[in-house]
């Protein structure tokens, strides 16, 4: 069974993978690459992604993400998507040794909920790795700190991972950069707003302000 799911695994990070590149290179005119990867991943899906709005991107009709997973939180505690049913959440894919687009994302977040004042306290911010060899949950717990008070680190066994990625379609792979000992995590960069049902109501893309999504949040939560 393990090796049924490493190979699965390899498949879908090569499916992730070409669409990424697909993306990379047919993008249209003024369109970033980001949403090139999602409206072809639509496709693949049989939906067809709208075009992003400063509110966030609204999933297609018929393309779902989210779902059950089942980590570790920053504490050591195991815990599944249950755990976190009927709560609103922001939810982000990165890891802790990230130079620099995972602490500007999730310094986003924590501006945005900030800014939502009282309404900001409904949602749950989490952080879930995607480099589990490294981020224990001694390192979550001190990294997720710095970002805000109530923001959830979460991690667990690479097959763990593996399934929390692919219920929210995260493209990420281990690149390793000349002259280098070490390596980094290459990986989509969508902040995703989880409605109380656990499944995906909109993606806000990289750089996306925090007033933007906190309006956006703002607006949506008057409504669940």
């Amino acid at each position: 069974m393990t090796r049924i799911i490493q190979i699965v695994s390899v498949l879908l990070v090569l499916l992730i993978g070409g669409a990424w590149g697909a993306a990379w290179f047919g993008r249209g005119p003024g369109e970033s690459v980001s949403d090139a990867f999602l409206r072809s991943i639509a496709r693949l899906t049989g939906g067809d992604m709208p075009a992003p709005s400063a509110g966030g991107i609204q999933l297609a009709q018929g393309v779902s993400l989210g779902g059950p997973f089942t980590l570790v939180d920053h504490t050591g505690r195991t815990v599944t998507d249950r755990d976190f049913a009927g709560r609103p959440l922001l939810v982000y894919f990165g890891f802790t040794y990230c130079p620099d687009v995972c602490p500007t994302e999730l310094g986003t977040i924590a501006a945005a909920l900030d800014a939502m004042g009282p309404a900001g306290e409904r949602v749950t911010p989490i952080l879930v790795t995607i480099d589990p060899e490294r981020d224990t949950p001694a390192a979550l717990a001190d990294y997720v700190s710095r970002f805000h008070p109530r923001m959830i680190g979460l991690t667990g066994s690479a097959e763990q991972v593996a399934a929390a990625a692919r219920a929210y379609r995260v493209y990420y792979a281990r690149v390793r950069p000349r002259d280098s000992t070490d390596y980094l995590m290459d990986h989509s960069s969508f902040i995703y707003f989880v409605g109380p049902d656990g499944r995906v109501r909109s993606l806000f893309r990289p750089e996306t302000t925090p007033e933007a999504i906190a309006a956006a949040i703002t607006s949506q939560l008057r409504a669940l």
